[in-house]
């Protein structure tokens, strides 16, 4: 018997089995795939580090700080700029200080007028400053409605930041929250956005390798969840002082009975040029809004994703587009001939983030009754740091509560 068994080695599930472990209470850990991480998984085909859809680790987020060793995942970062395609040329946006590269294009006031650069410096300088409690207690509405209110112009929004936050949220009307917006332009303001030297992967390893090698079970699928026990899909039957159900929301709606999220979905092709079209490690838009909402060289960022003397590039969507319109639009964003692009991978990923449309409640319970839990992105935001923030908080609810039956 174990004092708690977790089900689902996502980041919510291994951040609550750490959590735990850290405080001396053993824990079981039943992962129904192969390997530990959940949707933060990387392949390695043909030498290629391919993270499962295109994904980003932010380092400014409290808990990865707080669970996370972020030097021994030895992070490739991106500038804190964004490179714009449009019909005749491929403009670098980003604040001068970061990428003095971009302060020619910025100075053309092509896409931001003087105007919208004094509103987003305000808006950054809002979001900012004070406590991210003051974030949290704000009135919501749509990220979309929190632009214009900053006195952003339509031109800056359709080019530059639809485009951007689109590929954020993978929702292209931007109805997500705007408390949730201002937590990552926030995190955005503090660091450079960045992916592990050997993929996202390495993110969920990490918290694992903390773990007794005995806690984690992988190929074991949950079938139900009872107070005070767990029952396989292959019949066996765990009993626990406490269940944690840390899996994806639609799983945990079958498991545990929690409303199901709404989920927004995305498709992420992976190419290897034969050298690389951009020798930058930026993310890059497309101003015209066409069908690939974020590309980049990823083996600029972190050389280990390609092998050596090769380029990797990933293309993202928010629809599955066919395989031609993807090589028109990355052709015409990298100004070059995509066309004979070798195509490493595609992933289609239907539930990519649970949709956080407003008011979203940042802070869901995780308390279930009866000796029972719930973590996983779907009770905090749709990101890393909420699915690890999630689990976390699961765990220390658990300790509160078993330490009280200890009493």
């Amino acid at each position: 018997m174990a004092e708690v068994v977790i089900v689902g080695a996502g980041l919510a599930g291994l951040a609550a089995a750490v959590t735990l472990h850290r405080a001396g209470v053993p824990c079981a850990v039943l992962e129904a795939s192969d390997d530990v991480g959940g949707r933060v998984r990387t392949d390695v085909v043909d030498g290629f580090r391919l993270d499962r859809g295109f994904q980003i680790l932010n380092p400014a987020y409290p808990a990865i700080r707080r669970l996370v060793d972020v030097d021994a995942l030895e992070l490739g970062r991106f500038w804190r700029a964004v490179r714009v395609a449009d019909d005749d040329r491929v403009s670098l946006l980003g604040h001068p200080l970061d990428t003095p590269k971009a302060l020619r294009d910025i100075a053309a006031r092509r896409y931001l007028s003087a105007k919208d650069l004094a509103a987003l410096g305000t808006l950054s300088a809002r979001v900012a400053a004070g406590p991210a409690q003051a974030v949290v207690d704000r009135a919501d509405r749509t990220t979309l409605d929190e632009l214009r209110h900053a006195g952003l112009s339509a031109r800056a929004v359709e080019t530059v930041l639809r485009p951007f936050l689109s590929g954020v949220f993978l929702e292209p009307e931007l109805t997500t929250s705007a408390r949730f917006f201002q937590l990552v332009w926030r995190s955005f303001l503090r660091s450079a956005p960045s992916l592990p030297s050997l993929g996202m992967g390495e993110l969920p390893r990490q918290l694992a390798r903390t773990l007794p090698t005995s806690a984690i079970h992988l190929d074991t699928p949950v079938e139900e969840v009872r107070p005070g026990e767990v029952r396989t899909a292959g019949g066996e039957v765990w009993p626990a002082r406490a269940v944690v159900v840390a899996t994806d929301g639609s799983t945990a709606a079958r498991l545990a009975g929690v409303a199901e999220p709404r989920w927004n979905s995305g498709t992420t092709w992976y190419f290897a040029p034969p050298r690389s079209p951009l020798r930058e490690p930026v993310i890059v838009l497309d101003a015209r809004g066409g069908p690939v909402v974020t590309t980049s060289v990823v083996s600029e960022v972190c050389p280990a994703y390609a092998p050596p003397g090769a380029a990797l590039v990933s293309a993202s969507a928010l629809t599955a587009l066919p395989e031609s319109e993807v090589r028109r639009a990355l052709g015409r964003m990298y100004r070059t001939d995509a066309t004979r692009w070798p195509l490493v991978a595609r992933y289609e990923i239907a539930h990519a983030l649970p949709a956080m449309p407003p008011p979203h409640e940042l802070r869901r319970p995780v308390r279930l009754g009866e000796g029972r839990y719930v973590c996983g992105d779907h009770r905090d935001t749709s990101s890393l740091q909420g699915a690890i923030a999630s689990g976390a908080r699961a765990a220390r609810a658990v300790l509160a509560d078993l330490g009280e039956q200890g009493r």
